[in-house]
Order: structure tokens, then sequence, then C-alpha cells
């Protein structure tokens, strides 16, 4: 019975019907399609491949990961750092407010499932989404290889269905598209949980050039 209710939280917090936004950003995608960059499923394929293997994601599920590990034993100070050292490793005011939007969405969920629990785990200011949740993870007592699985799987998921609407792709192409990804979503998991403090780093110029020019495109579907 422990078991399904882990399994249970988990798909709801990596469900794409979670009340936070996520649906309106596509992270400088939108860009990329409008400069030709992406224009396939193929290229799409390529770019989420890139970013599973040396982007900014990878960072912010090594910093989730802290942060269900400073809930589990109870470290507000480090919670705190994390939630800090994620918002100055944002390379833009668009990633950074959609990632806080979404983190306080998060929290105020969070706060209504799990009052009790939650009052001691609010990070002071802005939280960050990745942040939030690992923090609703670890009170929910979800396996922390499962989290990140699911977190990435939902990263893509969202980028997937972006790509649907603005390439455009069909419904069909993204699911198999995402199916194509689990080999590199396993991969980047196994790699995310053996990363040392000193080595979260990411090379990911494209996406911040991408996510900067959004805010002067002619016409925008999406948040960033």
């Amino acid at each position: 019975m422990a078991m399904d209710s882990q399994v249970l939280s988990l798909l709801q917090l990596v469900s794409p019907a979670l009340p936070v936004g996520a649906y309106s950003y596509s992270e400088g995608l939108e860009t990329l399609v409008e400069w030709g960059t992406i224009s396939s499923n193929r290229t799409l394929k390529h770019w989420l491949e890139q970013e599973l293997s040396y982007g900014a994601i990878r960072t912010e599920a090594a910093v989730m990961l802290r942060a269900y590990q400073a809930t589990v034993s109870k470290d507000k100070t480090a919670l705190s750092y994390w939630n800090t050292w994620l918002s100055a490793a944002r390379e833009t005011s668009e990633l950074r407010a959609s990632s806080w939007q979404m983190g306080q969405s998060l929290m105020h969920l969070l706060l209504a499932i799990k009052p009790t629990e939650a009052q001691s785990f609010c990070v002071q200011g802005e939280c960050n989404y990745a942040v939030c949740l690992g923090v609703f993870a670890a009170l929910e007592q979800i396996d922390s290889k499962s989290l990140i699985l699911g977190y990435l799987h939902s990263w893509a998921n969202n980028l997937i269905t972006a790509g649907v609407k603005l390439i455009p792709l069909g419904q069909t192409a993204g699911q198999i598209l995402l199916h194509e990804l689990h080999a590199n979503i396993s991969a980047a998991a196994t790699e995310i949980i053996s990363l040392e403090d000193d080595k979260l780093s990411s090379c990911s110029w494209g996406l911040s050039l991408a996510s900067m020019a959004h805010e002067t495109q002619y016409t925008r579907l999406f948040r960033s």
C-alpha cells in the first residue's frame, strides 16, 4: 500500500495536469522554430538529446535531488542555499521567472495538501520549481531515482507538446519521439545521481540565446 501511494504521488507530481502552468513555457523552443533551427521531429529530437546530455535541465534535476535530501535530513540551511544557487544559475530573466512562478504555484498546492509538514520547509522568498518539487517528493516519500526519471520525462513531454504545436508535428509523431528518448532520460538520470557538487555545470548557451530573443518575437504563443 505504501508503494502504491508513492507511485500515485509521483504520477500526480509529474502529470501535465498539475496546475503549475508548465504548458505556457517553451524554454526558447518557440524562438528556435522561428529561426528554423528546429523544423522537424528529427531536429527536435537532436535538441532534446543534447539538453539531456549537456543542458541546464541536468543542473535543475541535480538541485532538485539536493532539495529532496535536505528535506529528508531537515536541513533548512542547505535547502535555502540550493534554492539561491539555482536562482543565480539562471541565465535569463524569463527562465528565472518561469521557475519562480511554477515553484510558487506548486508550493501553494503543497501547503494545501500537506499544510503541517510543508510549513517547516517553506523557502523564504522566491522558490524554484525544482526545489519545491524536491521538497514535495521527499514529504511524499517518493523514491529519489524515480523522482528524477519523472522530472526529466515531464520536461521532455512538455517541450515535445510545444513542438507539436509550433513545428507542427502530429500527436503520434510526438509520442514516438517521447518513447525514443526513454534511453536518454534513463542515462541522464543515472549520471545526475552521481554528480558531485563541484561538477554541477551545463553547456546551454543555445538555450540562453533563444530565451533572450524570445522577448522580441513578433508573435508568441508561449511565455518563454
